[in-house]
């Protein structure tokens, strides 16, 4: 019972956090490990966890990305593409090299957190002094998305992040369309790493159903609570609470083991 309540407690805290700010996978893939799920799996968990919220969302934005129809195919190929290498490269890792991994990959995204409103900045500029990308710049745009995606299927956290900046330096400037590219990248790579996860038995269904329905919960709660939380502290709690959790597993890991 007190798992059940520590999960869906997890799950709608992440889902808050989700709605207002970005970063509730800072709770919920540690409150996964926290109960016993084996690294790996927990990964695989949580972004089962997520999926749901980026489908509503990019559901949500679907009017915004219109304009952007003809670019949707490539866009969602490579996606898919690099969402499956990332799950597959994950599966692929022994579970005590990713354990050690994980105290970097959460601090790879927690300056990304702290940091990707300056990154996105530099790119919106970087793209507007080059608006005419060669083919080779081209063909750079298309590897470094398969790049993104790829990071997104190995380690979900973050992925919304980089995705924003990845536009942004692609040149796309409507604020509203680049909200619904990032849901629907963060889609499709969620949904081809959850099929090939499910395929290899790493998700935990259990555990994850509860921290899914706590998101969603947390989700919806969250459209009621934006108006009266102020954005900078949901923000500056998450970057506190990451940053935190990222030296506890720094300490866990190489300290303490």
């Amino acid at each position: 019972m007190l798992e059940l309540l520590f999960l869906f407690g997890a799950g709608f805290f992440g889902g808050v956090i989700n709605s207002i700010a970005g970063g509730g996978s800072f709770i919920t893939f540690p409150a996964l490990l926290f109960v016993g799920v084996p690294p790996i799996s927990a990964n695989a968990t949580n972004t089962f966890a997520s999926c749901a919220g980026y489908m509503s969302g990019a559901y949500a934005f679907r009017r915004d990305m219109a304009e952007y129809r003809a670019e949707l195919p490539r866009i969602l190929l490579l996606s898919l593409v690099g969402g499956a290498l990332g799950a597959w490269l994950l599966l692929n890792t022994p579970e005590a090299l990713f354990m050690e991994a994980v105290p970097w990959l959460l601090l790879f995204a927690t300056v990304l957190f702290i940091f990707g409103g300056q990154l996105y900045s530099l790119f919106k500029g970087l793209s507007a002094r080059h608006r005419h990308a060669s083919s080779v710049g081209g063909l750079l745009l298309a590897l470094g998305l398969l790049g993104v995606c790829l990071y997104g299927g190995f380690f979900n956290a973050g992925l919304g992040i980089i995705t924003l900046s990845y536009l942004a330096l692609a040149g796309y400037t409507n604020i509203n369309a680049m909200n619904g590219l990032k849901l629907l990248v963060s889609t499709a790579v969620s949904l081809v790493a959850i099929l090939i996860f499910i395929l290899d038995g790493a998700i935990a269904w259990y555990q994850g159903s509860l921290v899914l329905l706590g998101t969603l919960a947390g989700g919806y709660v969250a459209a009621h609570l934006s108006r009266k939380l102020p954005q900078s502290l949901v923000r500056g709690f998450v970057i506190l609470a990451s940053c935190g959790i990222t030296l506890y597993f720094f300490i866990d890991i190489y300290l303490v083991a």
